[in-house]
């Protein structure tokens, strides 16, 4: 695939999920104004869509796009539904890595309700982060993460600047160095802080919008 290359669309009939060989596919949602909504980002050694399989006239929920060149295998539906029969090991594992999903599903879902967005940001940003190094590449568009973790692209870029500013990251492109990771984990434990109590905390200059999250 290409990238921008759609593989299905919100609403095509799902008859067969996929597995990603190489590349980033991205899944997201439709909104009524017309922007969208990134679900989740699949790289490779992992699946997608096989929990639809046993639902009677299953439609894909969201849509899916390469976000860089991808290799995909798809899987006929049908046909593993009926090897699943003949496999109680494999019925196992299918179940082991859905249940994975849906924790970590209800994972985002808290910290959607209990972080402010320089939380997650500043939480995303140790992820992505080696361990034994404190600069590296984002792996996805600043696009692409600012809806990954629910909130606007200004609103990104006002954290980013913040954290630059108060001297915990430098940004150069898409290439992020981690200056002070202590500051940077204590501003991502911040759960259900009040963000003028996280700005004292942090000596932030107080501005109300980066609290914003959509």
């Amino acid at each position: 695939m290409d990238t921008g290359e759609f593989l299905f669309d919100q609403g095509d009939n799902a008859d067969r999920f996929y597995y990603v060989v190489s590349g980033q596919i991205k899944l997201f949602r439709a909104t009524p104004t017309g922007s969208e909504k990134i679900i989740e980002v699949i790289t490779p050694g992992s699946t997608f869509a096989e929990a639809l399989m046993f639902l009677e006239r299953p439609l894909f929920p969201v849509g899916a796009q390469a976000l860089t060149p991808a290799e995909v295998i798809s899987i006929n539906s049908v046909n593993f539904a009926a090897m699943l029969k003949e496999s109680v090991d494999t019925c196992f594992l299918l179940l082991g890595d859905m249940s994975q999903r849906l924790r970590g599903l209800l994972r985002e879902i808290d910290e959607l309700s209990q972080y402010s967005a320089i939380s997650r940001v500043a939480a995303y940003l140790l992820q992505s982060a080696p361990q034994k190094s404190d600069t590296f590449e984002l792996p996805v568009p600043k696009q692409v993460l600012a809806s990954r973790l629910s909130v606007k692209p200004e609103t990104l870029s006002r954290i980013m600047k913040q954290l630059v500013q108060n001297e915990i990251i430098q940004v150069k492109g898409s290439k992020i160095e981690i200056i002070d990771r202590s500051n940077l984990k204590k501003t991502a434990d911040a759960c259900a802080v009040q963000q003028d109590q996280l700005q004292a905390t942090f000596h932030y200059p107080h501005d109300p919008r980066i609290s914003e999250s959509e």
